[in-house]
C-alpha cells in the first residue's frame, strides 16, 4: 500500500477522530531497521540514552536492509491505529508521510538546527516550514571497501578508474581470491548500478536520477553504464542470490573476498570485528566518484499518539538527543557514518570517517553532493521501485543493455 493510500483507509476505520490525547511519554516505541551488530551498537546509544531521562524504550526492529520491510511493518502499524512514538524514514518518504497529516512537527526541539545543518538536509526534514524530523547522521554510498591482506597478495594498487579496477578484480581472481563480495537483494543490485551511474560525473548523475531527463536516460552514456554493471557482474560468486549486505562485507572481512560496493555503513561491520582503516581494510571511493559523494540521511519522524496533535515529552525529548554533538559523535562512531550536525569534532573518528567528512563539505561546495535513489533520498517510492525493478531484472537475467535502457527511460516515468 502506497504513503498516499494511508489517510483514506485511516478515515474509512474511523481512527483519525475521537483520540484522547497520550497522558505521558515514558514509553517511547522505535521502528527502525538497525539489525546488524555495528548498527545495533549505534541505536543502542540512543536506547541508553532515553532511559536515562527516565523513558522506556519499546524496540520494534524490523531487519531488512533499506527497509522495505520496516516500511510495510510501518504501514500495517499506522493503519491499525497503532503508530510508533518514531520511525526511520528518509527522503521524500518525510514529505509523503507529514502529507497524509499523521506526524507531529518538533520545532520545539529543533531550535537550533538550521545553522547546524547542510541546507539540502535542512530542507529534507522540513514540511510546510515546519522540522518533522530528526536527522542522525551522513552516510557516503559510493565507497568501494578492500581487504589489504588482499590486495598486497596481488601487489595491487586502489583502483580509482574502471579500467584500475577489472585489472586489480582480474589479479585477485588468479590468486583464488573472490574480486567481489556481492549479496543478492535488489537494493544492493540498484547500489552497484547508481554507483556506475555516479562514475559519469555528478552533472549526469542529477540529470539521470534526480531530474529523470529522458534525453540523458536514453543516451551513449547510460548504455555503457549497464555494460560496464555486467562486466562487474563477472567477478562475482553464484551464491549471492538473497544474501545480506552484512555477510557479503563479512566475506571481505575474513578475506574470502577482495573488495565490496557498499555504503559507509559497511564500517560499522568492519570496526565490529576489530578491524581497522588502512591496516586490515582500505575505504576508497568507487572508482571515477572521487569528486563526488552520494549521500544517504537517516531520520526519525515522529507520529501521533493515540490522536494527539502535538508531540508527547517522549518524542521531543528523543528528537532533541538525536541532535545533540555528544550523541552525534557516538552514534556515527558505531554506525561508520559521519555527523549530520555541523561542528562536531572528528578527532576520534578513523580516517575512512575523516575523509568522508571532507569530502562531504568539499561536494557540497562544488555541486558533487547528490542525493542516493538507491537509499530513498532522490525518488519517491514508487518512481524508485519501478527503475529497481529494472535494474534488478538486468542483474538477474541476460537482458542485453539496449533493452534495459529503454526500459528505464519508460520506468522513469511512473509516478
Amino acid at each position: 500500500m502506497k504513503v498516499r493510500s494511508i489517510m483514506g483507509a485511516l478515515c474509512a476505520a474511523g481512527l483519525m477522530a475521537g483520540a484522547v490525547a497520550a497522558q505521558a511519554a515514558e514509553n517511547v516505541t522505535v521502528l527502525h531497521w538497525w539489525t546488524s551488530g555495528g548498527e545495533s551498537k549505534a541505536v543502542g546509544v540512543l536506547k541508553d540514552d532515553m532511559q536515562k531521562q527516565g523513558y522506556v524504550w519499546k524496540d520494534f526492529a524490523v531487519a531488512g536492509g533499506a527497509g522495505a520491510a520496516a516500511m510495510t511493518a510501518l504501514k500495517t502499524k499506522v493503519i491499525s491505529g497503532d503508530a510508533p512514538s518514531a520511525a526511520q524514514i528518509k527522503g521524500p518518504l518525510i514529505q509523503d508521510w507529514a502529507d497524509q497529516g499523521v506526524l507531529v512537527n518538533i520545532d520545539s526541539a529543533a531550535g537550533d538546527w538550521k545553522q547546524n545543518l547542510p541546507p539540502e538536509i535542512d530542507k529534507i526534514i522540513k514540511y510546510k516550514g515546519h522540522t518533522v524530523a530528526a536527522p542522525f547522521s551522513v552516510h557516503r554510498v559510493n565507497w568501494l571497501y578492500i581487504n589489504k591482506a588482499a590486495l598486497d597478495k596481488v601487489g595491487a594498487k586502489v583502483p580509482t578508474t574502471w579500467p584500475e579496477f577489472f585489472a586489480v578484480a582480474d589479479k585477485l581472481k588468479a590468486a583464488g581470491i573472490q574480486p567481489v563480495a556481492m549479496g543478492g537483494q535488489p537494493w544492493q543490485d540498484l547500489t552497484l548500478w547508481e554507483d556506475v551511474v555516479l562514475s559519469q560525473g555528478p552533472a549526469f548523475y542529477k540529470k539521470a536520477l534526480v531530474d529523470l531527463d529522458q534525453a540523458t536516460l536514453t543516451s551513449p552514456q547510460m548504455l555503457s553504464v549497464f555494460d560496464t554493471v555486467r562486466k562487474i557482474q563477472g567477478y562475482f560468486d553464484t551464491g549471492r542470490n538473497g544474501r545480506d549486505w552484512n555477510l557479503a562485507t563479512a566475506m571481505v572481512i575474513n578475506g574470502k573476498a577482495g573488495m565490496q560496493f557498499m555504503g559507509d555503513w559497511a564500517k560499522g561491520e568492519f570496526e565490529n570485528a576489530g578491524k581497522k582503516a588502512g591496516k586490515d581494510y582500505i575505504c576508497a571511493p568507487v572508482p571515477g566518484t572521487a569528486n563526488s559523494y552520494t549521500f544517504n540521511v537517516d531520520s526519525f519522524v515522529f507520529f501521533q499518539q493515540k490522536g494527539q496533535k502535538d508531540a508527547t515529552p517522549g518524542q521531543i525529548a528523543l528528537a532533541k538527543t538525536i541532535m545533540t554533538p555528544g550523541f552525534q559523535e557516538q552514534f556515527s562512531l558505531l554506525k561508520g557514518s559521519v555527523p549530520v550536525r555541523l561542528g562536531v569534532k572528528m578527532d576520534k573518528f578513523d580516517d575512512c570517517a575523516k575523509k568522508s567528512y571532507a569530502d562531504e563539505q568539499t561536494a557540497i561546495k562544488s555541486g558533487g553532493f547528490v542525493p542516493s535513489l538507491a537509499h530513498g533520498m532522490a525518488q519517491g517510492d514508487a518512481t524508485a521501485g519501478a527503475i529497481t525493478d529494472v535494474v534488478t531484472k538486468f542483474m538477474n537475467s541476460q537482458q542485453d543493455s539496449k533493452s534495459a535502457v529503454a526500459a528505464l527511460a519508460k520506468a522513469a516515468k511512473v509516478k
